[in-house]
């Protein structure tokens, strides 16, 4: 019981640092790891309530989907910086 209640403090610390890193974050990149961060923390929460199935369908659709989109989206919008030659 002790060990379930630490590796729950643990990874709800890590939930909330991730998301706050998503909203104060100001390179669009960093933000769209730190949000996966917290994706998968969160399907972590669920595996710790027994809820196998959302765990899974929390990875495929929003790990594996939406932040798939987001990564694409963040690569071919972003533009190059002044001066540079690349």
């Amino acid at each position: 019981m002790v060990y379930e209640t630490i590796a729950f403090v643990l990874f709800a610390l890590v939930t909330v640092g991730c998301s706050l890193g998503v909203v104060l974050m100001q390179d669009v990149w960093h933000s769209a790891l730190l949000l996966g961060g917290a994706l998968l923390s969160v399907a972590v929460h669920y595996v710790m309530l027994q809820a196998e199935f959302l765990a899974v369908m929390q990875i495929l659709v929003y790990v594996g989907g939406v932040l798939i989109l987001v990564t694409f989206a963040v690569m071919l919008t972003r533009t190059q910086p002044e001066g540079s030659n690349i």
